[in-house]
C-alpha cells in the first residue's frame, strides 16, 4: 500500500492499481483531506508508466456518504472556505474527466451525492447488490453542483435525471443497472473481485488504443463540464446559506 491513510493505493501485479477511500468510521465521507488526495492522485497515477487500469472503492460498508457535513465551513469566513472547497471540486472532475486510464468503480455500499459523482465519472461499474446511489443536495436545501447534474444526462434521461436530483430518492442496484448509471451488480462478496478482473481486462487491452478511444468518449464529457462546472460550482457554493450551522 501506498499514499496518505485517507486514500490507499495498491498496485498489484498486471498493471492493475486499486484506490481505495479510506474513512471507513466515516463512511468515507470526503473531508479536506480526502478532496485533497482525490484531486492529486490522477495525476500521480498517469505518471506511473507501471499503471494501465485502476479500480476506484471505498472501504468497510459504504462506497462514499458524499461531503462530510461536520466539516462544513460554518465558522470565521465560511464563504470563502466554502470557495476553497468546491474549486477541489472543479478539480476532481475535471482530473477525472482527463484522467487517460480506464477506471472502473467498484461500488461496495452506499454512494451518496459526491460518492455518486465519482462513479459517474468513472469509465464502468460493478455495483454491490446491496450498495445504493443518490443525490440527496436538494433535499437538504443545496443546489446539486458537484457534479450529477453534469454527468447523469449522459447516463440516463433527463426526465429520471430530474426525478432523483429533485426528490433524492434513492436508486438501488437493480435500478442503477436498469438505468444504465452501471455496467454490472455482482453479490456484495464479489464486487471488488469483479472489478479487479474487468481493470485487468482492459489492462491487458492494446493501451494506446483503450487511451485514445476513452479520450475520444469523453470529449463529450469533458465538454460539459467545460460549460457548466463553474456555474454548478458558484451555485452550490451559494447555498450553503440555506444549511443551518450545528449545534
Amino acid at each position: 500500500m501506498t499514499g496518505d491513510d485517507v486514500l490507499l493505493v495498491e498496485k498489484r501485479p498486471g498493471g492493475v492499481a486499486v484506490v481505495t477511500l479510506n474513512r471507513p468510521t466515516k463512511l468515507n465521507a470526503i473531508d479536506d483531506a480526502l478532496h485533497n488526495r482525490l484531486s492529486a492522485v490522477w495525476g500521480e497515477l498517469t505518471l506511473d508508466l507501471s499503471v494501465r487500469a485502476v479500480v476506484l472503492t471505498g472501504s468497510g460498508r459504504a462506497f462514499c456518504a458524499g461531503g462530510d457535513s461536520s466539516t462544513f465551513p460554518f465558522g470565521e469566513d465560511p464563504e470563502k472556505v466554502r470557495r476553497v472547497r468546491m474549486s477541489s471540486v472543479r478539480d476532481i472532475v475535471d482530473h477525472m474527466v482527463g484522467f487517460p486510464l480506464p477506471v472502473i468503480a467498484a461500488v461496495n455500499g452506499a454512494a451518496v451525492g459526491l460518492g455518486a459523482t465519482l462513479i459517474s465519472l468513472c469509465d464502468l461499474t460493478v455495483m454491490s447488490e446491496e450498495a445504493f446511489l443518490s443525490d440527496p443536495h436538494v433535499s437538504v436545501g443545496m443546489v446539486a453542483g458537484d457534479g450529477n447534474a453534469v454527468t447523469w444526462p449522459f447516463l440516463m434521461s433527463l426526465a429520471r435525471v430530474k426525478e432523483f436530483l429533485f426528490t433524492g430518492d434513492r436508486i438501488p442496484a437493480p435500478l442503477a443497472l436498469e438505468l444504465g448509471l452501471v455496467n454490472r451488480v455482482e453479490p456484495a462478496a464479489e464486487t471488488l473481485d469483479a472489478a479487479i478482473a474487468l481493470a485487468q481486462r482492459l489492462a491487458d487491452q492494446p493501451t494506446q488504443a483503450v487511451q485514445q478511444t476513452k479520450r475520444l468518449v469523453n470529449m463529450h464529457l469533458r465538454q460539459a463540464a467545460g460549460l457548466m462546472m463553474d456555474m454548478a460550482v458558484a451555485l452550490e457554493t451559494e447555498s450553503f446559506s440555506n444549511l443551518s450551522a450545528p449545534r
